[in-house]
């Protein structure tokens, strides 16, 4: 299994794997290489070696302007063509198009993808959803314990605000009905 960027859902999802008795082959910044090494997990050679090695490969790089396009055509193309491709971290890691192009071309073979260049998926529209070799989740990455927490907290804390006449985080404020 390769991750690429072995951050905290990186680390998660590499402990998984080894869990299910995966090899793990990083490949990353120097943060993520050092955390490698230090769990005993490979170490790629260089993004190249990460493609052509790994059978299912996990982005987790952060998105920025620097990682924005980092997974090109040329990536993909090194992919076997029975390795499968998640991506739960941002969709425009992946160069437009390219992973579309990618699987049409069967390297990599498949894909699961949680993330996508235009969210939401409206209508069931996109061409990832009538490809038998995709599944397409509909954006559930951020599903984890720390999260639901924070946002279940968050939610309790405006309806008692709310229910105290109180000030509330609103993008649109307008359209709460005023009290009399």
């Amino acid at each position: 299994m390769g991750i690429y960027g072995l951050g905290a859902i990186g680390q998660l999802v590499a402990e998984a794997g080894r869990g299910l008795g995966m090899d793990i082959l990083v490949f990353g910044q120097s943060a993520s290489v050092a955390k490698a090494q230090a769990a005993g997990y490979a170490v790629a050679r260089d993004k190249t070696d990460l493609f052509e090695r790994s059978d299912v490969l996990s982005l987790h790089v952060r998105l920025r302007p620097e990682t924005t396009g980092i997974v090109t055509a040329e990536d993909l193309a090194r992919m076997k063509s029975t390795a499968l491709l998640v991506n739960t971290a941002r969709a425009e890691l992946i160069a437009p198009g390219a992973l579309l192009n990618a699987l049409r071309k069967g390297r990599p073979g498949y894909a699961a993808v949680d993330v996508y260049e235009q969210e939401p998926v409206v209508g069931g529209n996109h061409p990832f959803r009538s490809m038998a070799n995709v599944l397409c989740t509909p954006h559930l990455g951020w599903a984890e314990w720390t999260n639901f927490e924070l946002y279940f907290r968050e939610t309790f804390e405006q309806i008692m605000l709310f229910e105290q006449g109180g000030p509330l985080r609103l993008a649109n404020p307008e359209v709460i009905p005023r009290r009399v």
